[in-house]
């Protein structure tokens, strides 16, 4: 049976281990900031500077240098990573028929829904801009943040969920294809289409975010450059093609890059609504189910480092 002292007496070394960890973190910072207020001079703000990065950096290379360079070195190594193997783990994602499939899925996705997630946050900040409440349709578009891939995954799932044709449909989108007169699929085994229909669930979660980040970037847009404009004849689309946009380039380039480094990323769409069958598998999702399911840690580790060397140019 288990009881309250049992749980308390398993739990008691984590809880003293988390004890010393939060001491050791504010005596250190506190034992810098004393140190700091009394310096003097010019070496003040050198100092100050290397009490509180070399800290910093040491974890970082801790939680995140670390497992890099040992996950390169697992890629060079055999499934139960008990021998070297050279370049063969690599070999082997750049020659096998599934991997380069799922190569090709996730540059659709890096291409395709960074694209559209700006695109419709551009158009929804602009559409939304000095509109009376606008506060109230942007949380709307913005809750869909608020939810985890998973459960948007479940609730697409339900929207996809398929019915036989002479039978009553019972997901949203189904019901739609009748009511256009359209042959109803089961959306998510309609290869190659449902690669787009899980690009979808990343749209609906991701748009209200490039919309918030967009949407402050065009209220920061000085009122007499619109003016101005407006003066010369821009109006409308002229005003947003040749205003609107050029002033919030940057804004646009750091939402696109956001967006393409997340779908990079990606798995958990992909895991929840079709784990990666029907030809929808992703880098991600291949790289969880080589460590995890295949227990393969060389091929695992190959896909992490692949994913890697994607993200760095981007």
């Amino acid at each position: 049976m288990v009881t309250w002292s049992s749980i308390f007496s398993t739990s008691w070394p984590k809880i003293l281990q988390i004890i010393y960890v939060v001491v050791l973190f504010f005596g250190f910072y506190g034992i810098a900031f004393a140190a700091g207020a009394k310096l003097k001079g010019k070496s003040q703000n050198k100092i100050a500077l290397t009490l509180f990065l070399v800290p910093a950096l040491i974890l970082v290379m801790t939680g995140l240098g670390v497992p890099a360079i040992q996950t390169l070195m697992e890629s060079f190594k055999s499934a139960d990573s008990s021998k070297w193997v050279g370049f063969a783990n690599y070999k082997w994602a750049f020659t096998t028929h599934e991997i380069r499939l799922a190569f090709a899925n996730t540059l659709l996705w890096v291409v395709i829904s960074p694209i559209v997630v700006t695109s419709l946050g551009l158009a929804l900040a602009t559409m939304l801009n000095k509109m009376k409440r606008e506060a109230i349709p942007k949380s709307l578009i913005f809750m869909p943040m608020a939810i985890s891939f998973v459960g948007g995954s479940l609730i697409w799932n339900l929207m996809y969920s398929f019915q036989e044709q002479n039978r009553p449909q019972t997901g949203l989108v189904g019901q739609i294809f009748v009511w256009l007169g359209l042959e109803v699929k089961h959306l998510l085994l309609w290869s190659p289409w449902n690669n787009f229909f899980l690009m979808v669930v990343y749209i609906w979660g991701f748009t209200g975010f490039a919309m918030v980040i967009l949407s402050a970037a065009i209220k920061g847009i000085p009122s007499e450059i619109e003016e101005a404009a407006q003066l010369d004849g821009a109006t409308g689309f002229k005003l947003f093609r040749t205003v609107t946009v050029p002033m919030v380039r940057t804004t646009i380039i750091v939402v696109l890059t956001t967006a393409m480094v997340g779908t990079l990323k990606l798995f958990d769409v992909v895991h929840t609504m079709t784990g990666g069958n029907f030809k929808t598998d992703v880098l991600a999702n291949r790289m969880v189910d080589e460590n995890f399911v295949y227990l393969n840690y060389g091929h695992g580790a190959s896909l992490a480092v692949l994913i890697f060397l994607a993200v760095i140019p981007i």
